[in-house]
């Protein structure tokens, strides 16, 4: 897959005011849409640009967007990653979706990778309206008992020195040992050497507004998020993607959570040989594609 760059810069504005920046690429409408949101930390730039474009080929409207604080979107603290309030965030981005004249708005779809694919799932939990929802290997853990303890003494410690009028403390989501402060995401092992190289080379590449920083607060969002809780109340069908040898979120994690979704419809796809990062790039990520196309064509013929 090659990308082409066949997008418009837009924005679109939160209930809070929070200003987003997303890529729009459009076909003559009305037509479906799939709104992307991406992993962790993630911006537009890195590694999903072919499946947006992919899509765009088969007669989709995609917006890729970065989230609240990242990227070229606005929010401050930078670079602090809060589920919930991105998942809050989405369903403003629908509502601007919806909008476009480009765009049939009875037929949105939800599509998002690793973290972006929870933030999706637990928008939908409570937004009703997206036609489907595509997760490509969730995350669903994100704290490890053994961490928590440093980990909440440190973010508390971080709490009261902004308190003092100090500025928000950053870390790198993970560091050259893959070890991520709450142990999330393989954190140690190889999944979390997978996550550190991934990090490590957008940001030798240079990938616009890209950080290798976050905020430390991201951390307390994710003490309490528990996006597995979620999916049974999700009411369109999904499509689960669950890469076979996926060492940064278990695929029998993924599994499980999916057996909880109760949405007629829902299929759950195995990526056969296929891991966290490469399911979407590549030769993959044009099979990724077919996957999704396959199963959005058939929930708009029902």
């Amino acid at each position: 897959m090659t990308v082409h760059n066949f997008f418009r810069e837009v924005e679109c504005k939160t209930l809070d005011g929070t200003t987003i920046s997303a890529w729009l690429y459009e076909v003559p409408g009305p037509a479906p849409a799939i709104i992307m949101s991406h992993g962790f930390n993630c911006v537009k730039e890195m590694a999903l640009p072919e499946v947006a474009e992919g899509f765009h080929s088969l007669g989709y409207n995609v917006l890729f967007y970065d989230a609240r604080s990242v990227g070229a979107s606005s929010g401050k603290p930078r670079n602090l990653i809060d589920p919930l309030q991105m998942a809050e965030d989405l369903s403003d981005i629908y509502t601007y979706v919806s909008r476009l004249p480009s765009v049939d708005s009875s037929k949105i779809i939800l599509w998002g990778l690793s973290v972006g694919a929870v933030i999706s799932a637990s928008c939908a939990a409570v937004d009703h309206r997206p036609k489907a929802i595509v997760m490509v290997c969730p995350l669903f853990t994100f704290d490890l008992p053994h961490k928590r303890d440093t980990a909440f003494s440190q973010i508390i410690r971080d709490r009261v020195s902004q308190l003092r009028g100090n500025p928000p403390h950053e870390i790198t989501p993970f560091n050259a040992r893959g070890e991520n402060i709450l142990g999330m995401a393989g954190s140690g092992g190889p999944g979390g050497h997978e996550s550190y190289a991934f990090m490590k080379l957008a940001k030798d590449k240079g990938a616009a507004g890209f950080r290798d920083k976050t905020a430390l607060q991201t951390y307390h969002k994710l003490a309490y998020f528990r996006p597995a809780e979620y999916v049974d109340m999700i009411k369109s069908p999904v499509l689960m993607v669950v890469p076979e040898l996926d060492l940064i979120s278990k695929p029998e994690e993924q599994k499980a959570a999916f057996e909880r979704i109760k949405a007629p419809g829902s299929k759950c796809h195995v990526a056969v040989g296929k891991g966290h990062m490469s399911v979407a790039t590549g030769e993959s990520g044009a099979e990724l594609v077919r996957v999704t196309d396959n199963f959005i064509r058939g929930v708009l013929k029902q």
